[in-house]
């Protein structure tokens, strides 16, 4: 239940983003999160797709530098205090998260969020037997597991 993230290093000028966004609609890839990090010069675009493999491939043929990481998406209940609940379970695994970002995904009242952890692979087996809901390749793209798509 790890999933492929994308991670595009892209310079912090005009239509930048929309060049990539046009790739990966170009190529029928479909995207189902999104989160930018910026500076004054640069930014990283993470991107969850259905067609990981194939992105990196239209994006790093295309010119740009791209990155594969796992990362981990569970479900947390839509409700003050939900996040910080599911973060305790998560510190009390000792698993350390590196960054996340939220996905909007309507499910029961539940909100969606993307995690990149020291050790995704740890991660998932402790996250399995936990109260949080990890999310499926299936649930997050609406597709079974890809290959070269």
């Amino acid at each position: 239940m790890l999933h492929k993230q994308i991670s595009v290093f892209i310079e912090n000028k005009r239509g930048r983003l929309a060049g990539i966004t046009k790739v990966l609609g170009d190529n029928g890839i479909n995207m189902s999160a999104l989160c930018v990090a910026d500076t004054a010069d640069y930014g990283i675009m993470r991107v969850i797709v259905d067609k990981p493999d194939l992105a990196e491939k239209v994006l790093k043929n295309e010119g740009y530098a791209v990155n594969i990481t796992e990362v981990i998406a569970v479900y947390v209940e839509d409700r003050p205090g939900g996040l910080a609940e599911a973060l305790r379970i998560l510190d009390e695994y000792d698993i350390n998260i590196e960054y996340m970002y939220h996905l909007i995904q309507k499910n029961e009242r539940k909100a969606a969020v993307i995690i990149r952890v020291d050790n995704p692979a740890a991660a998932i087996d402790k996250l399995i037997t936990s109260p949080l809901h990890v999310i499926s390749q299936a649930d997050l793209t609406g597709t079974a597991e890809e290959g070269d798509g």
